[in-house]
């Protein structure tokens, strides 16, 4: 009898077979999760901000900009994938390879200040969902913030695969809140679908169309996504490097489509709620205008989905700062230090009662600016063949990255020139 409970035993502990349905489900499950950790800054708090006065100002206009940016975003992460996939090494640490010391150190200037643009957005998120939710004031909520923020800092060193599980489950709570806030604001989608095909821009709106832009297509993660592949990768074989490029491919297109509808809601639910009742100019008034217009309910989910965003987003942005501010030139700064110095910023204008809303739309129009030091770095290591061997870049993606630089740069123009001709 022993025997026989022993051979159940060892049976139960074997690995499913590959080539059982089961077995395949398993493999691929194992793939999935860097392209979650990822998508989160593509949902973090700016990304409330640009999207509500998208909608409350220029109605459904400006949800082709959500599809657009999706687009961008998945094409560039599968890129920067590729790399880590590849060689095992993240970009910045392939940047301070390639480039000279004075190209690495302007750009971890850049991306210096992309880092503090992110936490800043962070860092508002969780502040105002504290308030909103529980009505704390801002500063004590602030503070409330850093000390949640460094809980979560500690969390990661139980590996990758627990923060994996932790964010993957606060994106669940975000599109949760987004799909009942979606149910009960009734859009037009008619016009939902007409603008999310057909591309409109004014004067008026290109500010915010920027600020989409650098809310959605992200430089931090460009960065991280690669370092992320490191966590999965156990050869140099070629085989290997091309199914886990499929696998993560599809990781990506799971988890960055679940991003691209949680902003296209934002955008829809604004522009339905909103539009008609006059421009939004605070997060707070807007949370505070949902619970007469589509109830309570309505209202405590739109605070829960950002305070989720905001925690969520805060972990994504302190991985893509250690690699990022430490690959290109080697400096190492202490996490619990950068992210005490990255926070002072927002702390200080919270306590000067500037807008946080203004100021979340401007953290994302400053990491707009900040995007060709991601992208031009990402595309020339990519298409290298001494670095890429048989996966460098196709001569067609190539051409679709000069296009997508090419578009963001052209728009950051364009927003310089109506700044400063106004």
């Amino acid at each position: 009898m022993s025997k026989e409970i022993n051979l159940v035993q060892t049976s139960l502990t074997l690995p499913l077979p590959k080539n059982t349905w089961l077995g395949k489900i398993k493999d691929t499950l194992r793939y999935l999760g860097p392209a979650f950790i990822v998508s989160v800054a593509y949902i973090d708090p700016g990304n409330f901000a640009t999207n509500i006065s998208a909608g409350s100002n220029f109605n459904y206009n400006l949800v082709w900009v959500v599809l657009w940016s999706n687009l961008m975003a998945i094409f560039l992460q599968t890129l920067s994938a590729k790399l880590g996939i590849v060689t095992g090494v993240d970009l910045a640490t392939q940047c301070g390879r390639v480039f000279s010391r004075p190209v690495n150190l302007l750009l971890w200037i850049i991306m210096l200040f992309a880092v503090i643009a992110t936490y800043m957005a962070e860092f508002l998120g969780s502040t105002l969902g504290l308030y909103l939710l529980f009505g704390i004031p801002l500063v004590a909520a602030g503070l409330i913030t850093v000390c949640l923020t460094f809980v979560i800092v500690y969390l990661r060193r139980f590996g990758q695969h627990m923060v994996e599980r932790i964010i993957i489950s606060l994106v669940a709570v975000i599109g949760a809140s987004y799909c009942l806030e979606l149910f009960l604001a009734k859009p037009d989608w008619h016009a939902v679908a007409l603008h999310t095909l057909v591309p409109s821009l004014g004067p008026e709106s290109i500010l915010v169309a920027v600020g989409m832009l650098g809310a959605t297509v992200m430089p931090h993660v460009i960065y991280l996504h690669s370092d992320l592949m490191k966590a999965r990768r156990t050869s140099d074989d070629l085989a290997e490097a091309k199914k886990h490029f499929r696998m993560e491919c599809l990781d990506i297109a799971f988890a960055m489509n679940i991003a691209f509808l949680v902003n296209a809601a934002m955008v829809i639910i604004a522009a339905a709620v909103f539009f008609n009742q006059g421009p939004v100019d605070s997060i707070e008034q807007a949370h505070k205008s949902l619970a007469p217009l589509l109830g309570s309910l309505s209202s405590g989910a739109f605070g829960l989905a950002l305070l989720a965003s905001g925690l969520s987003s805060s972990t994504v942005g302190a991985m893509a700062g250690e690699c990022m501010l430490k690959g290109f030139i080697g400096l190492d700064i202490p996490v619990n230090i950068r992210r005490a110095i990255t926070m002072i910023p927002a702390i200080i204008l919270l306590w000067l009662g500037f807008n946080p809303m203004k100021m979340l739309i401007m953290s994302q129009v400053t990491l707009s600016f900040a995007l060709p030091a991601a992208v031009i770095p990402l595309l020339l290591i990519t298409k290298r063949r001494d670095i890429m061997g048989e996966m460098t870049n196709r001569k067609i993606t190539n051409a679709a990255g000069v296009a997508i630089v090419s578009l963001i740069v052209s728009l950051n123009v364009v927003l310089l020139y109506l700044t400063f001709s106004a």
